[in-house]
Order: structure tokens, then sequence, then C-alpha cells
């Protein structure tokens, strides 16, 4: 009987099992996340969206102080819009801002428009109401840096020998206004500025007179 001999090693075949190469194993990994982003992307948008448009379309400021000057005394510093040069805080942030007086020299119609650096933009304000001792409101417009149009008043009412002074701010909010309020209040970013303001107004009104 013939027994026939054991192969040769070099005629075995070795089989390995095939692996995936790994540049294909990190791209299979990182499908599922990339479709991921690309659905949570709009998503987002459309949450962030829908929040801004569920905020408060209208917004009011208000702050009061009182002085210790009689009505009369303190109704020209706002009837006449010259006057505002001395107590606007915003006039102080740009002392270049550029001002263009039109209209009667002050109540109804009596306008000026101003136009200085990023932080006071580019406006007009116009007296649309004037009770003498009483009240002052203007329209105020907005051109620059956002076009935006709000209402102001100065009320002022006697309390013994001094008079409350107040100022209200009352406008509507598009939809890049109110995005931009949910960081930053109407009220913290222009609160500060009227407090300023009354506040030099009460210095120019208490000081004596030379």
């Amino acid at each position: 009987m013939q027994v026939s001999p054991p192969p040769a090693v070099a005629d075995l075949v070795l089989v390995r099992p095939l692996r995936s190469r790994p540049s294909e194993q990190n791209f299979m990994t990182k499908k599922p996340m990339l479709k991921i982003i690309l659905i949570a992307i709009p998503t987002i948008i459309v949450v962030f969206i829908i929040i801004v448009a569920m905020q408060p379309s209208s917004y009011r400021v208000m702050r009061s102080l009182a002085i210790a000057a009689p009505p009369d005394a303190l109704f020209p510093h706002m009837n006449d819009l010259k006057k505002w040069e001395a107590w606007n805080p915003w006039g102080k942030a740009d002392p270049n801002m550029k001002l263009t007086y039109g209209g009667p020299a002050s109540g109804i119609g009596a306008n000026y428009s101003w136009a200085g650096n990023n932080e006071v933009g580019e406006g007009r304000a116009t007296i649309t109401e004037s009770r003498p001792s009483e009240s002052v409101k203007y329209k105020m417009e907005f051109f620059k840096p956002m076009s935006a149009t709000s209402e102001m008043d100065f009320t002022f009412k006697p309390q013994g020998n001094q008079t409350e002074v107040t100022v209200t701010v009352t406008g509507e909010k598009n939809l890049m206004a109110k995005a931009f309020c949910l960081f930053i209040s109407m009220d913290k970013m222009i609160g500060g500025k009227f407090e300023r303001a009354l506040a030099e107004l009460k210095t120019i009104a208490e000081s004596p007179a030379k």
C-alpha cells in the first residue's frame, strides 16, 4: 500500500478573515453622527425662531426722579430741543455728533436729527405733543445701526416743593429686536441712560442761578 507524502509547507494556504479598512470603519462611525447634526441644526434654528416669535411685541421703559424745582422751570428743558445738549447722555457719548435742527424753535413740530458714532447711530426726534408744565411727547426715529421707531414722553408732577419727572419710552419690537432682547432687555439697554439724563437735569435745575 502506497502512502502519499504530507503536503509541503509551501503548498499550505492560510486563509485569514477579511477585515474592514480603518477608513471605512471611521466613515461608517461618523455617518450616523453627521446625519444627527444635519437634522439637529435646522431643528435648533426652527425652535429658536419660535421662541423669538413668542416674545412680547412691545416694550416699555420708565424712570422717575424727584427734582427740587417747579414744573415751569423744568418744562423748557424738554420743550426746547437745543437745551437737550446739556443733559442728553447720548450726546455726551459722542462729542463730535452732528445735530441738525428743524421746525419751530420749541413746541409741537420742533425736531432735530443726529448722526454720530456706532453708539449713538443716526435718527430724528420730533415733538408731537406739548402741554406747558405738564408733559412733552416725542416721536423717536432711528435709522442706524438699525431701523426702529418709538415714543418718548416726559411728565411733570408737583410734589410739595419738588417735581417728580418721569420719562417713559414705548415701542414695538420686530423679529430682530425680539431676538436681541433675549440676551439683553430694553430696560437694561437704555434704562441706565435715562437715569443719567434725569440726574443731569436735576443737577442743572437745582444749581444756583448765575
